[in-house]
């Protein structure tokens, strides 16, 4: 048997790290055998030594998230349990600046890998299933390394693919149509910066959101680049903006390759990328899973579904 003891950093943090009526730590409890007690500002937790081990590190993780978040949810728990035991302490990570006292902090093991291989490659592919974060967390990346100054520009760009609709049969002009396509990109950027300084920035070109098309015969220096949906580029495509980068510029290209939305035949540009460019040096290759997904709780089960039985064909169907 062995003790060890945990700094509470906060009231407000141990109320979002027990849980209503306690149900956070009965959770660290039934799953690692161990007695947590809350004394003199610090949280109490007895049991064998690994398991002791295991759940001071699980409550370092969960209170640095309830501090960050303002809340946890079961899910969160059990995702750290597993984590944990697998010996996958990678949420540790350390947090994304994007400025104005806000801390991004990857919350799965794979989110951190993510989050490194972008800290040190100049180019990455990440490949996974929709709600992991990808990208979110590159945006974040892209506003911190403006903020510090490594880049002058934030070029973030998508492919305009019709998902099984026609663009021609929307209102409004060429951009009113392409606006839509573009939309994810600004939802994730205004989290990060207040409305007027992304506006300021716009004006002044330091950020650009802008359609993949418009990357053609341009070379971006000191900028950092996310593509986002390239699972809708194809090769030739892919291959065209990757050659934008110019000398101190980073690159991300992501996307979901289990939804594509290319015409049957066409082979997408980042599921290429991904073999194509392995084991070059200064290229990282990044897949996320389901057990990265840090959405509705819902949106795991559904990729799951989505993922475990064999898509059939619709043709003929009525």
């Amino acid at each position: 048997m062995v003790e060890t003891d945990i700094s509470i950093v906060s009231s407000k943090a141990l109320m979002a790290l027990f849980g209503t009526c306690d149900q956070h730590l009965r959770i660290v409890r039934d799953a690692l055998g161990v007695q947590i007690s809350v004394h003199e500002e610090q949280i109490h937790i007895s049991g064998a030594r690994g398991s002791v081990a295991d759940a001071t590190t699980v409550l370092e993780i969960l209170q640095a998230q309830a501090q960050r978040c303002g809340k946890l949810t079961a899910e969160d728990v059990e995702r750290s349990l597993k984590e944990v035991s697998a010996g996958q302490s990678g949420t540790l990570a350390s947090p994304i600046v994007v400025g104005g006292g806000r801390e991004i902090r990857p919350r799965t093991a794979g989110q951190a890998r993510y989050v490194e291989a972008v800290r040190k490659h100049n180019l990455v592919l990440c490949a996974g299933p929709a709600g992991t974060g990808k990208t979110y967390l590159a945006v974040a990346l892209a506003v911190a390394a403006l903020r510090q100054e490594f880049v002058r520009k934030i070029v973030l760009v998508r492919p305009a693919v019709e998902a099984g609709e026609s663009l021609g049969f929307l209102p409004g002009d060429l951009q009113a149509k392409i606006n839509p396509y573009l939309r994810p990109l600004w939802d994730a950027l205004r989290e990060m910066m207040d409305y007027d300084l992304i506006k300021r920035y716009q004006e002044e070109d330091v950020i650009e959101v802008i359609p993949l098309a418009y990357m053609r015969g341009r070379t971006l220096s000191e900028a950092f680049m996310i593509l986002d949906e390239a699972q809708n580029t194809t090769v030739s495509q892919i291959k065209m903006f990757l050659t934008r980068m110019g000398d101190n510029s980073k690159i991300v290209v992501s996307g979901d390759t289990s939804q594509t939305d290319l015409p049957g035949g066409t082979r997408s540009g980042l599921v290429d990328g991904l073999v194509r460019l392995k084991g070059i040096k200064g290229v990282a290759a990044i897949k996320l899973t389901g057990a990265d997904i840090v959405r509705h709780p819902l949106v795991r089960q559904i990729v799951k579904a989505y993922d475990s039985r064999p898509r059939k064909r619709e043709e003929g169907r009525g």
